[in-house]
């Protein structure tokens, strides 16, 4: 039986005893049971602070929307932020409130999704202050042995890329944790509530877990799949299937020739993946309202599927095909394109670049990040 790690919270109340308890967490948080991390800290610990990140600690904001302080009524417990517009940092206001700080919040195992960023400048801030951190581990729901991807350089940093990792990097939350605390020297005085049961090559559905969705653009185990590389249609002027009941599994904009698109990519061959001519109309975000053509992605194979490989062959293809495809310039002036903040690099918008030419690149980054990443298994 597989069991993360607020499963085995009681077992380590002693890490707890006479402080005071700060958590974060998201609707992610629940124990085997679906019960909430939430209910099961105040049960047990003197909890007197929840810290918010993006969606809100209950899943009751959008994508982006930021969040304020507020009184919790369900636990009349404060609510402070971590996605505030100024910062998504811990303040010294807010851990002069606490003694120690858990983390619990289900990871999905890609570099561009902002939860483990949360964790990160938590530990960092809890390290300068003094303050404990603990994480609840969780299991990676891609498996805990597959890498793919570049490694971000460290002048591309942003929240949704803000530390030397590989695209799918293949670490439990909890290990990340380890690996930075480590590799960055903060020193923290931190914790790991491991998980039982989860052996690396687990993929979700091997886990006998419930999947509950981590955000609302992550509906199913699928869609974290795919997202490994669909994610990157961000940074274009493609839908990535958002304002649709697919996000990250539809790609279209209105100028693609859904036929056309779909018969070229099947021809690839491509292992584990099948792509249907769709039309679709996204009602928000990206050409909302607007008839889009493009494709579905359909996994036939989850063991042999590389989606990152996918994704970056079906953008290139798009760029070819279809000369009003584009790259989405700098939200705001002076800062980078979106595609290289979620790029890790300028290497998709290089004059004359290929797929195959980057994937071959992004193996080699992809060989040696496994190799470093291993110091820092805590699961066979």
């Amino acid at each position: 039986m597989v069991l993360n790690g607020v499963d085995s919270f009681s077992k380590f109340r002693h890490l707890f005893a006479g402080k005071r308890v700060g958590l974060i967490t998201a609707p992610t948080g629940l124990t085997k049971q679906l019960r909430s991390t939430i209910d099961v800290v105040q049960e047990h610990c003197q909890l007197v602070a929840m810290f918010s990140p993006e969606h809100g600690v209950r899943g009751d904001l959008d994508a982006g929307d930021l969040v304020d302080t507020y009184i919790d009524p369900y636990t009349n417990v404060p609510v402070y932020s971590l996605y505030r517009k100024d910062s998504k940092r811990l303040t010294e206001e807010m851990l002069r409130k606490v003694d120690i700080v858990i983390y619990d919040i289900q990871d999905v195992g890609v570099r561009y999704y902002t939860f483990i960023y949360t964790m990160l400048y938590a530990l960092e801030d809890c390290a300068k202050a003094g303050v404990e951190f603990v994480v609840l581990d969780r299991v990676n729901p891609l498996d805990g042995i597959t890498v793919q991807g570049n490694i971000l350089q460290a002048s591309y940093r942003s929240f949704v890329g803000n530390y030397e990792l590989a695209v799918r990097y293949g670490l439990t939350a909890g290990e990340v944790a380890m690996m930075a605390n480590d590799q960055m020297n903060w020193q923290a005085k931190l914790h790991i509530v491991p998980i039982t049961g989860w052996q690396r090559a687990m993929a979700f559905p091997e886990t006998g877990l419930t999947w509950v969705h981590p955000s609302l653009g992550i509906p199913r185990y699928e869609t974290a799949l795919l997202y490994v590389g669909t994610c990157l249609f961000e940074g274009t002027n493609c839908s990535e299937g958002r304002g649709t009941t697919f996000p990250f599994e539809l790609i279209g904009a209105p100028y693609i020739q859904a036929e056309q698109l779909a018969q070229q990519m099947n021809d690839k061959g491509l292992e584990g993946i099948f792509f249907r001519p769709v039309y679709f109309k996204p009602n928000m975000s990206k050409h909302a309202g607007e008839l889009c053509g493009g494709v579905q992605l359909y996994i036939t194979n989850h063991a042999t599927i590389r989606p990152l490989d996918v994704a970056v062959t079906l953008l290139f293809m798009i760029r070819d095909l279809y000369e009003q495809f584009s790259f989405l310039p700098p939200i705001k002036a002076g800062s980078r394109p979106f595609i290289d903040l979620l790029g890790g690099s300028d290497v998709y918008r290089q004059p004359h670049q290929t797929a195959t030419t980057l994937l071959e690149q992004f193996a080699e980054d992809s060989k040696q990040f496994a190799v470093m990443k291993k110091a820092y298994h805590l699961y066979r």
